[in-house]
């Protein structure tokens, strides 16, 4: 993660903002008291947040687990063709 001062990024806010936002690549503020914050763009935190949920909830990450096993032996749902059509969009 790339870390400027408070001062540079004060001075190059627009151009920071613009490379948070279209690279993705959050960016640290120093600031000369140590107390440093993080800029990233709102996509990059929502989905943060929800990867966050998702490792938080027990539940799920059991689901994910058993689906895991399931697909690596092959012993999970397979849908028909009809079905398959539909997750695909194909149309008759």
């Amino acid at each position: 993660m790339e870390s400027v001062s408070v001062n540079q990024f004060r001075d190059g806010l627009k151009r920071f903002v613009e490379q948070v936002v279209d690279k993705h690549m959050p960016l640290r503020v120093t600031r000369r008291n140590g107390a440093d914050f993080v800029v990233m763009s709102a996509e990059d935190w929502e989905r943060d947040q929800e990867t966050l949920y998702v490792l938080q909830n027990s539940s799920l990450m059991r689901q994910i687990a058993e689906a895991s096993m399931t697909h690596a032996v092959r012993t999970g749902y397979a849908p028909n063709k009809e079905q398959l059509d539909e997750i695909l969009g194909v149309r008759g």
